[in-house]
């Protein structure tokens, strides 16, 4: 696909939740492939943080221990979000109501805000809560949980990037 659909995870400092769910969404994606879903290749997945403090560094050793333990490779450098992570025909996804907010005012003028959505929107439980919790200052059963919310969530955020594709498909743009 010429101009694949971006998926850009988004929390503070681009160390724990959004590379996570960047790589989880990574490794779903390769196992479709693997499948014969021919789809994932029109898919470019990244991830980055509101802040600039870890800019340039590797996820946090929890971080990587419990993603390796389920099979994902979590080795992102961290980055801050950048005018190009605003892809009109992709999505923004926020770790947080909070990085929800933040994206909105950082988005180009003229960008649709039902693009920039909140990760917890595709999580099954009615009740969970509107965001995924920052393990960071936390232990090995904070990461477990964050990486437990993630993987709950992704199959609804898996399906809505499949239909993104499959509209991109059909309207390759520029």
């Amino acid at each position: 696909m010429p101009n694949p659909v971006h998926v850009v995870f988004v929390c503070t400092g681009n160390i724990c939740r959004s590379p996570s769910a960047h790589a989880v969404l990574e490794t779903w994606l390769a196992r479709e492939l693997r499948q014969g879903e021919g789809w994932p290749a029109g898919v470019v997945v990244e991830s980055a943080g509101t802040g600039s403090w870890h800019a340039g560094e590797l996820p946090t050793a929890l971080t990587r221990a419990e993603g390796k333990r389920r099979g994902h490779t979590v080795e992102h450098r961290a980055r801050v979000v950048r005018p190009g992570d605003f892809d009109p025909r992709g999505l923004v996804v926020a770790m947080g109501t909070e990085h929800r907010r933040d994206l909105l005012r950082l988005a180009p003028a003229g960008f649709d805000a039902g693009r920039v959505v909140l990760f917890r929107s595709f999580d099954p439980d009615a009740n969970a809560p509107r965001d995924v919790e920052d393990p960071y200052y936390g232990g090995p059963a904070d990461f477990v949980e964050m990486f437990d919310v993630i993987e709950r969530c992704m199959p609804a955020l898996l399906a809505r990037v499949r239909g993104l594709v499959l509209v991109a498909s059909h309207n390759p743009g520029p």
